[in-house]
């Protein structure tokens, strides 16, 4: 789930999933994730050129969903 959410480790997502006081998934995060669970390796490609397009520093290339890192 850490690679899936794009936080930096395991330690990092138990934030958000135990302890007394979780941190709360915010919107962004959980559309990000909702993202790579559906996309298309195309869809993503064509989402991060338009990122790209509009100013993002990133390959879009680089993108991956979860499909294809299962």
């Amino acid at each position: 789930m850490a690679e899936l959410a794009s936080v930096a480790d395991n330690s990092q997502w138990r934030k958000y999933t135990g302890g007394a006081t979780p941190r709360r998934i915010s919107p962004h995060m959980l559309f990000f994730i909702a993202a790579r669970l559906e996309l298309s390796a195309d869809d993503l490609l064509r989402i991060g050129q338009r990122m790209q397009a509009i100013g993002a520093d990133l390959d879009p290339s680089k993108l991956q969903f979860a499909r294809s890192t299962s």
